[in-house]
């Protein structure tokens, strides 16, 4: 596992998995976080497309996971592909169900590199994810000298039946969206159009998601009256832009927060309850304080984040992390283990360290006083002036 160390911290020693063993924690990540995205599908707004939105990132997400389990095939053992394969089938399947529960719409299908098939009609053969998991368990305990913890430093589930466990937890959430569907429907999200204006903040009387979509050359900073609008924050489609999502964030986290295919910019993400979903991001700066952190085919951007687990990348080359600046820490921040700099590259499976990642080097490093006087804008601040302090590359 590619790990290195901080110059200003004391790291525990890197705990070195095999292959095998880092895809079980990755495969664990993966389908937590699929479940919690689940969970939350109520809580998007129909209008402006937003929940058909959250249903399509998860449907992306269980395909390339089950390209995953097919490209992990060559280290895998044969029960285990067995059961990855059988846990995806039901996480396809509960998604269908809960697409169907909130807005039935006509059936479609595609297939992935695999060839699995993902439609709309339920996979009445997929095995729940709890026997997915006692499968993995009991084959596990058949094999001499099996240890279920590989890893003592981490704060995941170490074995398929912790797995279940958790997966338990997230039916209950399931059901409490499914109760409040309802109320749901008849919130909104803030959905920005495309405009050519070089600042804005927006503002609304009811929301309960960010949509900050297409969007060239702009400034936009969210108000602090937006906290009641943290249920999510989707952020893509953004060309040489400034995008300050921190201050209604300061006081209520996103649950979670997605940014997708954006050059050339930064993005200031806040504070997030769940999980960060970096996509497609490319020649930009990102600052965010997040529970997790994973980006998926990104390159050449410099990352400023707290985070609570291991970042996990893939797919990507040139990402440089460094901690949170100052400025746009909480006071309850100085509590939290930051585990900035332990990253795990899943595309990177020798012991030595991944080439697609690095430490920030200290002279790059934008100072203190650019991201309290400069980044916040001003009259003769213009959106070139900041990308060029904080060090995106313009062209």
């Amino acid at each position: 596992m590619a790990t290195a160390a901080a110059s200003d911290e004391q790291a525990a020693p890197a705990v070195q998995l095999n292959p095998s063993e880092k895809f079980f924690r990755y495969f664990q990540h993966e389908v937590s976080d699929l479940q919690e995205q689940m969970a939350r599908i109520g809580q998007h707004s129909t209008t402006g497309g937003e929940r058909a939105d959250a249903i399509e990132h998860c449907l992306s997400g269980i395909a390339r996971l089950s390209n995953e389990v097919q490209d992990a095939s060559s280290y895998i053992p044969a029960y285990d592909q067995r059961t990855y394969g059988e846990a995806v089938k039901a996480l396809n399947g509960k998604l269908q169900e809960v697409r169907a529960s909130y807005a039935p719409k006509p059936k479609f299908s595609f297939k992935s590199k695999s060839g699995l098939l993902f439609s709309a009609g339920k996979n009445e053969s997929a095995i729940s994810l709890n026997d997915a998991a006692e499968l993995a368990d009991q084959k596990r305990r058949q094999i001499s000298g099996y240890v279920s913890d590989v890893s003592n430093a981490s704060s995941l589930p170490t074995t398929p039946a912790e797995l279940a466990a958790s997966t338990d937890e997230q039916a209950d959430i399931l059901a409490e969206a499914r109760n409040a569907v309802e109320d749901m429907d008849r919130s909104k999200s803030i959905n920005l159009p495309v405009d050519t204006t070089r600042f804005r903040q927006p503002s609304f009387s009811d929301s309960n998601a960010v949509s900050i979509n297409d969007h060239e050359n702009i400034h936009i900073v969210l108000p602090t009256s937006a906290s009641h609008a943290t249920s999510s924050g989707t952020v893509s489609n953004l060309e040489r832009c400034v995008v300050d999502l921190s201050q209604p964030a300061a006081d209520k986290p996103f649950a979670q927060l997605i940014l997708k295919n954006i050059n050339s910019s930064l993005v200031i993400g806040g504070h997030v309850s769940g999980a960060a979903h970096i996509t497609n991001v490319k020649d930009s700066v990102i600052l965010v304080a997040s529970r997790q952190f994973r980006m998926h085919d990104s390159s050449n951007c410099d990352v400023y984040l707290l985070t609570s687990s291991r970042p996990i990348i893939e797919n990507c080359s040139s990402i440089r992390f460094t901690p949170l600046p100052k400025a746009y820490m909480l006071e309850s921040d100085k509590d939290i283990d930051n585990q900035w700099y332990k990253v795990d590259d899943f595309k990177w499976l020798r012991a030595e360290q991944s080439p697609n990642w690095s430490l920030l080097e200290p002279v790059k490093l934008v100072d203190e006083k650019v991201w309290r006087d400069l980044v916040p804008g001003g009259p003769s601040t213009s959106v070139d002036d900041i990308l060029k302090a904080v060090n995106v590359a313009l062209t």
